[in-house]
């Protein structure tokens, strides 16, 4: 019987949820010995072309070549799966969609016109069907594993959709926001990060974006009431995941 074929690919991205594929180590041996990893540029230049069984793809599409590279990837996948802020978000790049792309080009680079980019950061699923979106800046390595072996065994990944807040109750963290009155997105933040910041006395600042159920409205009053004014909280919001939350500050 022919193994399951997997692929990982990289579009705008620093790398990080990749690294966290290979920071696997043992589990990363076992996986390899059921799949046949077919495409993953990150740890070998050796690659097959697909179809793919599951293919994970990290990054935002920033320029057209993006664009054209996600259609046909999509087109040779039989799962895709987009992991990490990037991919699932626009990512921090995000952040050119509230301003002028034109300007940041002239200012940063001697040649402008060498550039080729688009005026936004969009994640991948503006572009095509995606099978399932894993969050985080960088993703943790046991959702991963989760996901890449529920694809394969064909079930749905246990990957639940509540808030940080979840996260610091059942470690028995106390709140930070309760206790100190530290400003933290951990209410309005999707699980996955284990509460690593509360856990060490800071505030959540939303690495893995939205959760299910997402309640602005009721969290920025304790943001001010905590010291931030306006633009701290503008701030606070959009970083990693700037586009999704801006579209939640939309609705409201």
């Amino acid at each position: 019987m022919t193994a399951p074929m997997l692929a990982v690919f990289k579009l705008a991205s620093c790398d990080g949820c990749q690294l966290t594929l290979l920071d696997c180590e043992d589990e990363l041996l076992a996986l390899a010995g059921q799949v046949e990893i077919a495409h993953f540029l990150e740890a070998s230049s050796n690659t097959r072309p697909g179809p793919y069984d599951l293919t994970l793809v990290e990054g935002s599409i920033t320029t057209s070549a993006d664009a054209e590279h996600i259609r046909k990837i999509r087109a040779q996948s039989r799962f895709l799966v987009t992991i990490g802020a990037c991919a699932t978000a626009g990512g921090i790049q995000a952040l050119r969609n509230f301003a002028d792309v034109e300007e940041f080009r002239r200012t940063v680079y001697a040649r402008p016109d060498y550039i080729d980019t688009l005026a936004t950061s969009t994640p991948v699923s503006a572009h095509v069907d995606v099978d399932f979106e894993l969050r985080g800046c960088p993703i943790d390595r046991g959702q991963l594993l989760e996901v890449i072996t529920a694809f394969l065994t064909g079930r749905k990944p246990d990957v639940p959709n509540h808030s940080v807040c979840f996260e610091c109750k059942r470690r028995g963290t106390v709140c930070v926001t309760v206790a100190h009155g530290t400003p933290c997105l951990g209410p309005v933040t999707h699980a996955g990060c284990g509460a690593i910041c509360p856990a060490y006395g800071r505030g959540c600042y939303g690495c893995f974006g939205p959760s299910g159920s997402v309640n602005l409205p009721a969290l920025i009053p304790l943001l001010h009431r905590d010291g931030m004014d306006d633009r701290d909280t503008e701030r606070f919001l959009h970083t990693f995941n700037a586009a999704t939350f801006a579209e939640i500050e939309e609705k409201m």
